[in-house]
């Protein structure tokens, strides 16, 4: 080893220790500033029109945008979020009471007094209950884990307030010096990647394009389909239209079955305790509105150069919620892109060439 690898290798350990070290400075900050990323990069052709119309005064539109976004996108997501939480730890009391109240024992005898679909679902049920105590177990441990975890979500807000507040002020201050600053910062962060030129722009491009395809394409179509549903539980007079709505958005990425896993069984339930045409009303519009949503918003909104395979996007975000939080609905389907892209490189750098080796002999 000569004298310049020597400096070349002590060098990089030096680099490696002092990234170390910054991670462990900057750990506390990781989730707020993800957060202001993904919101900078949603909106940032947004920001260039604007500072477009203000003259070219970067500053005076990362305020304006900073302040809107607050306004638009921050205060209507904490309502909402409380709303969900208290709801949701009523539904759990009132299930318990109910399944503690034997309500279980008298379902089957109810649903057979039911026109034309009680004859089969009467016995089916009632099969079920056979093993009753374990149903009851299994119905109550299924509940409390659903509610406990909104009322745990509550509960760090209100334990973790100065937390939250700092994590908010945090992002904010990012989101504010991204859209200032956010031409040169990505300039020097994609100058600074250890990779070929072509390579580099295949990453980051589908990471561009995966990122605005999980956002718009899969959480915007599951926001529009979750608040159709909303609005027809809370017209309809469906117990608990917050928590069924949220419900609702959470399972609209489904390749199958998706958000009729609720409307279908909130339609039975209208059609058992409420009038006819209450039932009929939740069917259709499930059916014909809610359903169809997804056929013609989700491929307009991602658009054919995405090109990302429906099952592992949906596992990626399923899979990114329970590992990292709600900051994982957009970190498993990045992890998943720079995993599809890093086989593409594969199969065109190494694979053709072995292939045109083996040919070429």
């Amino acid at each position: 080893m000569n004298q310049r690898q020597m400096f070349a290798l002590g060098f990089f350990v030096v680099l490696l220790i002092l990234l170390y070290q910054i991670a462990i400075v900057f750990r506390p900050f990781v989730l707020p500033v993800l957060w202001a990323v993904i919101l900078a990069h949603m909106t940032f052709p947004l920001h260039r029109r604007l500072t477009a119309l203000l003259g070219q005064r970067k500053g005076f539109s990362a305020a304006i945008l900073t302040v809107a976004i607050i306004g638009l996108v921050v205060v209507p997501l904490v309502i909402f979020i409380v709303q969900l939480i208290e709801e949701a730890g009523r539904a759990y009391v009132l299930a318990k009471t109910w399944i503690d109240g034997g309500g279980l024992k008298t379902a089957p005898g109810q649903l057979s007094q039911l026109p034309i679909i009680g004859g089969y679902v009467q016995p089916i049920l009632g099969r079920l209950v056979l093993s009753q105590g374990d149903l009851e177990t299994s119905l109550l441990h299924n509940i409390q884990a659903l509610s406990g975890f909104f009322v745990e979500q509550l509960t760090g807000l209100a334990t973790n307030l100065f937390l939250l507040i700092m994590n908010f002020l945090v992002m904010l201050f990012t989101l504010f010096f991204f859209f200032k600053d956010g031409d040169r910062l990505y300039r020097n962060l994609y100058e600074v990647v250890p990779l070929d030129e072509t390579h580099k722009k295949k990453i980051f491009m589908r990471l561009d394009v995966t990122l605005r395809a999980v956002v718009k394409g899969v959480i915007i179509t599951a926001m529009v389909q979750g608040l159709l549903a909303g609005l027809a539980y809370a017209v309809l007079g469906v117990p608990f239209p917050v928590v069924l709505m949220a419900l609702t958005a959470l399972l609209a990425p489904l390749p199958f079955g998706g958000t009729a896993i609720i409307w279908l069984p909130v339609a039975l339930y209208l059609y058992w305790v409420a009038p006819l045409w209450k039932a009929i009303v939740m069917l259709a519009w499930g059916a014909g509105v809610i359903t169809m949503v997804d056929n013609f918003l989700r491929p307009m909104l991602i658009g054919k150069d995405a090109q990302l395979p429906v099952l592992f996007l949906f596992f990626s975000i399923i899979g990114g919620l329970a590992a990292y939080g709600m900051i994982g609905l957009f970190f498993g389907p990045i992890l998943l892109a720079i995993l599809m892209t890093a086989i593409q490189i594969y199969r065109e750098e190494y694979l053709k060439k072995t292939s045109a080796k083996v040919v070429v002999e």
